[in-house]
């Protein structure tokens, strides 16, 4: 087994303002508790353009994106026993923690389990490792390398495509919602109808809540949120159906990551000691009225990815309930016309590259889609829950899906 550090080719930006372009970088050698991953399929996530853009503050270029991998491992440290080479994985948007190994320097958050809020950890990329200063990496490339513990053994029965959008955004809505205690009896409330708002009305659902919320700009996509598991349907921007939804849920999950939101209109939704959390990430400040969250003793807190226990959880539920993002696809050549097409909001945060063959990334022949995607899960030998079927063919008739690149001629 090679230790050396490898030549991986990879999409980076070279700046805020610039596409992604084929660039040839150094890896990081291979640590004792390291593996690395050949990569298969990576989503583009709302994070990718913010960071590349420097949308956050500013970006270390070149910067090569992409936190929703999914690949083989083809190298494992000699002290990894978790895992071994061959098995298929994910990575999401952290790839090191401290995780309370050193005596000498104690970390309260990894020994608590909240290893995503560790002072020291490294992001997948537009990060630096503390021990070398390396600059971390993402999966708009070739291979991956990082710490075993944040590479998790995807479940048989999900593909590799959907599972991708959900290393990331699946986390991120899962992990609130878990922290919320959602189980029936609770009514569950989903702001913003994207690529983080289609999983959280597919997790809230899977958890078992007795009422899943949309809560929607206009009435477009009103039939096929309700395919993804929405119980009821509300058009925020409608002052009847706003009022009429007033003090309706107990938890409300924010997605949308749009500026000048109506943040004080959104509270009016909890009902008394509810919980309004965000996920969504707006470049604005966020303003509402205190008497929103002080007027009914309700919380307003937010949530950062998840933990290594979170996202295994979030696996778990995902392969037993059926939870799927919604994905197209494009080989990693036509990295740009994704970014552009979640940049435009022609479809959902979570377009997926991936390495072996362009399958079904058409919008507008929804059936063509829907076929393609059958066959290639015939060929996997994977069974299609009817639900499983609708949630592909509702996306495709709104243009609305995460996306998954490919690399086909890296």
């Amino acid at each position: 087994m090679s230790t050396a550090p490898r030549t991986i080719k990879a999409y980076a930006a070279f700046g805020k303002d610039e596409e992604c372009k084929p660039w040839e970088y150094q890896s990081r050698p291979l640590g004792s508790e390291d593996i690395e991953i050949k990569i298969s399929h990576c989503g583009i996530c709302g994070s990718d353009l913010h960071t590349m853009e420097s949308g956050w503050g500013p970006s270390t270029y070149p910067c090569v994106v992409g936190h929703e991998i999914v690949g083989e491992v083809t190298l494992a440290g000699d002290k990894v026993q978790a895992l071994k080479v061959g098995d298929r994985v994910g990575v999401g948007a952290q790839v090191w923690a401290c995780l309370n190994k050193d005596p000498s320097s104690p970390c309260k958050e990894c020994a608590n389990g909240d290893d995503a809020y560790c002072a020291r950890k490294v992001w997948t990329y537009n990060d630096t490792y503390a021990n070398d200063g390396a600059i971390s990496y993402g999966g708009y490339a070739e291979y991956v390398r990082v710490a075993h513990e944040y590479a998790f053994k995807i479940p048989d029965n999900i593909p590799s495509d959907v599972v991708a959008p959900l290393l990331c955004a699946g986390a991120t809505v899962f992990t609130p919602l878990k922290e919320a205690d959602v189980k029936p009896g609770k009514r569950v409330g989903v702001v913003g109808i994207g690529g983080l708002g289609h999983l959280g009305i597919q997790f809230a659902k899977a958890m078992g809540a007795d009422a899943v919320v949309a809560f929607s700009r206009s009435a477009n996509k009103e039939e096929e949120v309700r395919a993804l598991g929405a119980t009821e349907f509300v058009v925020y921007t409608d002052a009847k159906q706003a009022a009429a939804a007033a003090n309706s849920v107990d938890v409300l999950l924010i997605c949308a990551n749009a500026d000048n939101m109506p943040y004080t209109l959104f509270l009016s939704f909890l009902a008394v000691r509810g919980s309004c959390i965000m996920v969504g990430l707006p470049n604005d400040d966020v303003k509402f009225n205190a008497f929103g969250v002080v007027g009914k003793g309700a919380k307003f807190v937010g949530s950062n990815i998840g933990s290594i226990q979170d996202i295994k959880d979030m696996l778990e539920v995902a392969s037993k309930k059926n939870v799927r993002a919604v994905v197209q696809k494009l080989p990693m050549s036509k990295v740009n016309e994704g970014i552009k097409m979640v940049r435009d909001g022609t479809i959902m945060d979570g377009t997926d590259l991936h390495q072996y063959g362009l399958m079904a990334a058409c919008q507008t022949k929804q059936h063509e889609f829907a076929i393609e995607i059958f066959d290639y899960m015939h060929e996997n030998e994977i069974e299609i829950a009817p639900t499983y079927s609708r949630t592909y063919q509702c996306a495709l008739s709104l243009g609305d899906a995460a996306f998954v690149i490919e690399i086909l001629d890296m």
